[in-house]
């Protein structure tokens, strides 16, 4: 089956009480049981909801895995991961990751005894001398938030599996549609399906998706142990977002295109951090595990002083300012006090996250109004 068709129907049949073409929303907190333990698959609503095993099945489908499971957030999705580990464990992540990523790591999980070490992986290679007997988990993002770094994620793989190490990868930034890490040798992917599976803003949800039998049960006890859950109308809202991911993205990716390429030429920009460039750092690799090069960009100016960051900044009409991303609209964020507030300044400039940084989310409005719109702004 395409990609386009399974998008359309993975995980969802009609009702076969009234033929309904979409999954309903089942807006319920328990389940009459005609006798205990006799009912009909459901008993309370934080294990299981019909709306959510419609999805939970969807997402696996579009990921190639063999499990979903969803929780409230992109956050909780993480916090789930987090909680397979015990005392002493180690995790080696990318450096270059999504800031409440790092906030949950260091100002959460590092106080039960957990140790973090944050890794440039670029080259993937480099990832050997950090592991060790204590390493549990490697952690990536691919492309990075906001630096849109690469990262060969079948190389990784193959040295985590090599030491026994799980291997998780946050895909929200290229989505199913872009890239499916589980089929290059993943162990988890992560979501927050706030971002391109929700698509249109309206909905903060989260999803880890596997193969393996035994780390679903992990995480589905998880899930229900701890509560995390979306509601039905969340799942519903996904659910309908996932429908059309195939067509938004292909136009995420035209019109990032173009405004990459239009950044780029542009007398007053700097830098642009667009991994569809043929002279970007893992160009390459990019090319051979994403299908396209996706909608996010970041940029600075050759005024590199934040008096001219935030006059840009506040001087688009199309690019809203706001958190967020991968909305049907365009979106523009100042990472240094937005997104990735949570890093201290001398972390998030190891990485190249300088205060004048701007990061956008290209919407799939017509490319040549949001490129006069970022063309008046930056003057």
């Amino acid at each position: 089956m395409k990609l386009g068709t399974k998008l359309i129907h993975a995980g969802v049949e009609p009702d076969p009480s009234t033929g309904a073409i979409m999954t309903p929303i089942f807006q319920t907190s328990t389940y009459v049981q005609a006798a205990p333990g006799d009912h009909k698959g459901y008993e309370y609503a934080r294990t299981q909801n019909p709306t959510r095993d419609a999805l939970q099945k969807a997402l696996a489908a579009i990921e190639n895995g063999n499990h979903g499971i969803c929780f409230g957030s992109g956050l909780a999705a993480t916090d789930a991961i987090m909680k397979l580990l015990a005392p002493g464990d180690e995790v080696v992540a990318s450096s270059d990751l999504y800031g409440g990523t790092f906030r949950i790591f260091t100002k959460v999980f590092a106080k039960y005894g957990i140790r973090f070490q944050f890794v440039d992986l670029q080259d993937a290679a480099q990832l050997k001398q950090y592991l060790n007997a204590a390493t549990k988990l490697v952690w990536i993002e691919t492309p990075t938030n906001p630096m849109l770094n690469i990262i060969d994620i079948a190389a990784c793989s193959a040295i985590a599996r090599e030491k026994g190490v799980l291997l998780a990868v946050d895909n929200t930034f290229a989505s199913p549609y872009l890239q499916n890490p589980l089929d290059l040798g993943a162990d988890i992917v992560v979501h927050s399906a706030t971002k391109y599976l929700g698509g249109h803003s309206d909905v903060v949800h989260g999803a880890v998706i596997v193969k393996d039998d035994a780390l679903a049960q992990q995480l589905a006890f998880i899930q229900n142990s701890c509560g995390a859950v979306p509601g039905p109308q969340d799942c519903f809202l996904v659910l309908r977002g996932i429908k059309t991911l195939h067509v938004r993205m292909q136009r995420h990716c035209e019109n990032g295109e173009a405004v990459a390429r239009f950044l780029r030429a542009h007398p007053k920009v700097d830098k642009v951090y667009w991994c569809g460039f043929e002279d970007h750092p893992n160009h390459g690799i990019a090319k051979k595990q994403m299908r396209g090069f996706g909608g996010m960009i970041s940029f600075t100016l050759k005024d590199d002083s934040m008096d001219a960051a935030l006059r840009v900044l506040s001087g688009t009409r199309l690019f809203s300012l706001a958190e967020s991303l991968g909305g049907v609209e365009s979106l523009i964020g100042h990472p240094a006090s937005m997104t990735h507030a949570s890093i201290p300044r001398e972390e998030r400039l190891k990485n190249g996250l300088t205060d004048s940084l701007i990061r956008l989310s290209v919407g799939i409005e017509d490319v040549e109004d949001l490129v006069a719109d970022l063309k008046k702004a930056i003057g």
